[in-house]
């Protein structure tokens, strides 16, 4: 089968890094910095859609929206993997479901250079011959065709898709995938209202839900 991944809040917790780089940017401008509940709670539709988010929240002028989206991601990309770690069991479970034979892909919104970037700095690229960015295609998550693209990639074949988020559940959802939750993430609602097939709590049991 193949299992396609999101990253942030589902292989790796990043959201110390964002809040960071997001932070770094509001200095720069001479705004109050944002607390990591908040800033992480504003992941999942992009960095666009982050910065703006925190624009917002600062009552930014919006019109400097582009100009602070490269800010923030200069300053991600200086230290990504400062503080970002995969999640306890992810390297474990990533071979673990290579060698019972499923193929891996990675789908995020993150974009694609930063996303392939933190994979290995962290020694997670080689499970992810496929890997689509947030600016890989002209749309991103929800839209289903970021995950439709990765199993047209691997190939085609049965898919199903590792998420954490609201993000994650639609896209899935969209995609005509089966969902599995990841629930220590970044997911705002709770559980019972996501669809999914499974949930989980600790890598240690994904392979054996996936089967």
């Amino acid at each position: 089968m193949i299992l396609i991944f999101d990253l942030d809040g589902t292989l790796i917790d990043s959201a110390p890094d964002i809040h960071a780089a997001a932070n770094r940017m509001l200095a720069g401008e001479g705004v109050e910095p944002l607390d990591l509940p908040t800033i992480t709670s504003f992941i999942g539709n992009g960095l666009p859609k982050l910065v703006e988010r925190v624009m917002a929240a600062r009552g930014m002028d919006p019109a400097r929206h582009k100009a602070l989206t490269q800010i923030t991601l200069d300053h991600y990309n200086a230290d990504a993997t400062t503080l970002t770690r995969p999640y306890p069991g992810v390297p474990q479970a990533l071979q673990a479901l290579e060698a019972a034979g499923h193929r891996l892909a990675l789908c995020t919104n993150k974009p694609e250079a930063p996303a392939r970037a933190v994979l290995a700095d962290l020694g997670l690229a080689g499970h992810f011959p496929v890997i689509v960015g947030g600016d890989t295609l002209a749309v991103n998550k929800p839209d289903p065709a970021p995950a439709l693209a990765c199993v047209e990639a691997m190939g085609g074949g049965a898919a199903a898709y590792v998420g954490d988020s609201e993000v994650d559940a639609e896209t899935a959802q969209r995609a005509g995938l089966p969902f599995y939750l990841f629930t220590e993430g970044y997911r705002k609602s709770p559980v019972a209202a996501l669809p999914h097939k499974a949930v989980f709590a600790d890598f240690a049991d994904l392979p054996a839900l996936i089967g």
